[in-house]
Order: C-alpha cells, then sequence, then structure tokens
C-alpha cells in the first residue's frame, strides 16, 4: 500500500503576522501619502508609515533563522537611519536611509517571489504576497528615484508650472514610480540625467514582465491540480 506524503509549504508568516497584514501596511502608506504629506506633522507621520512596513515585512517573510537575521540586519540599520534623519538632519545624509531601504526592500521581495513562486497552489497568502511584491518594486524605485535626485541634481525635469513642490521626494517619487512601473507615463516628470532615464526603463520593463510572468504562474498553479486528478 503506497503512502501519499503530501509537502506542505511553509505560510509566509511568523508569530500570526502574514503577507495580509503586510499587504495592508503597504497599501496604508501610498493611500496616506497625499493626504498627510502637506501637514505639519507629515514627516512624523510618514516615518511612522515607513516603520510599520518595515516591521510589517520583516515579520511577514521572516519564517526560518537566517531570513529572520538577515531581514533585521538590513532593517534595523534603515530604520534608524530614517529617525536620526528625522530628528537631526545634518547628522546623517539621507543617502545613508535610501541606500539601507533599497537593500532592505529588494531583499523582501526576492523573499516574497521565492514564496510565489514556489507555492503547490494558489491561496489567499500567495495572492497576498503577489500584490505586496508588486507595490514594493513601487517603493523600491520610489528610493532609488530619491537617491539619484539626491546625487545629481536636476536629474529630473517637472512638466507641469503650476506644481508647488518640484521634489523627487516623497509623494511626486511615489507618484513617478506608480506610473513607470503601470507604464502610464502622463510626462509631467520626465527623467533627464542617463541615470535617471535608465531606472525608468529598467522600472517599466519590470512591471510589464512581473505581470505577465505572475499570470502564468498563477495560471501554472491553478490547472496543475486538475491535470494531475484526470
Amino acid at each position: 500500500m503506497n503512502r501519499i506524503v503530501r509537502r506542505v509549504h511553509p505560510r509566509l508568516s511568523l508569530r500570526g503576522l502574514s503577507g495580509i497584514e503586510l499587504l495592508i501596511a503597504v497599501a496604508g502608506l501610498f493611500v496616506s501619502f497625499p493626504f498627510i504629506e502637506p501637514l505639519t506633522t507629515g514627516p512624523l507621520l510618514e516615518s511612522i508609515l515607513f516603520s510599520i512596513v518595515l516591521i510589517s515585512a520583516v515579520l511577514a517573510i521572516a519564517g526560518r533563522g537566517p531570513v529572520l537575521i538577515t531581514a533585521g540586519l538590513l532593517a534595523l540599520p534603515t530604520l534608524a537611519a530614517r529617525w536620526i534623519n528625522y530628528y537631526w538632519p545634518n547628522l546623517l545624509p539621507p543617502e545613508v536611509f535610501l541606500i539601507g531601504g533599497i537593500l532592505f526592500v529588494f531583499f523582501v521581495i526576492a523573499n516574497l517571489l521565492r514564496f510565489v513562486l514556489t507555492a503547490p497552489s494558489v491561496n489567499t497568502e500567495v495572492l497576498c504576497a503577489s500584490v505586496s511584491a508588486y507595490l514594493l518594486l513601487a517603493l523600491l524605485w520610489t528610493l532609488a528615484y530619491w537617491l539619484v535626485a539626491e546625487l545629481i541634481p536636476g536629474a529630473f525635469a517637472f512638466n507641469v508650472s503650476a506644481a508647488a513642490d518640484k521634489s523627487i521626494e516623497g509623494f511626486n517619487g511615489l507618484y513617478f514610480s506608480l506610473i513607470t512601473l503601470c507604464t502610464v507615463g502622463y510626462g509631467d516628470i520626465t527623467p533627464v540625467s542617463g541615470v535617471a532615464r535608465m531606472l525608468a526603463a529598467m522600472e517599466a520593463m519590470t512591471g510589464l514582465l512581473y505581470i505577465a510572468v505572475l499570470i502564468a504562474r498563477l495560471v501554472a498553479l491553478n490547472v496543475a491540480p486538475k491535470s494531475d486528478g484526470s
């Protein structure tokens, strides 16, 4: 009599926190950005929301010891640099926080995609991880655009004369990243320097390839059980 061994895919969670909470945290940051940025306490609220996203990401992907240690080593300096830059902006340049944030978000995206691509079936965790990874791609490029703007003044041109804030920081960077990732491109913000153009082109290609690969993977996961049972 043959024994049927079922391989259980590890759940994307730690101590009850799952990809659903991570998705809520990221979506909350994105949706609230344009509303809290004009406030006098806007920078403080942005720092709090960003910290929540980082902590949620650590808890969501840290299912094993090595991943938890690596995520912590990347997240803690990033959080520290963010808050130091908020309270003492002259003490620490924003580039430190941006580089740390880029490395951490990239690590989180890689683990989310590994979870999605190795999942045996489609469930709520897989779908939330897929959407979270897509939104985090926008956050990753937002930090990259901000870093380029810090290192290369005039890397981006604003084509709307009435725009009050012509900085790529904050919501402007997130807005430009999202429309580039979705390949919409309204033209109100234009990358001027070579590095900025390269980043924008890479984000557009990543957005297209991500959707194509993700749909193919999810369809394959949904069809595979039916094919096996036939």
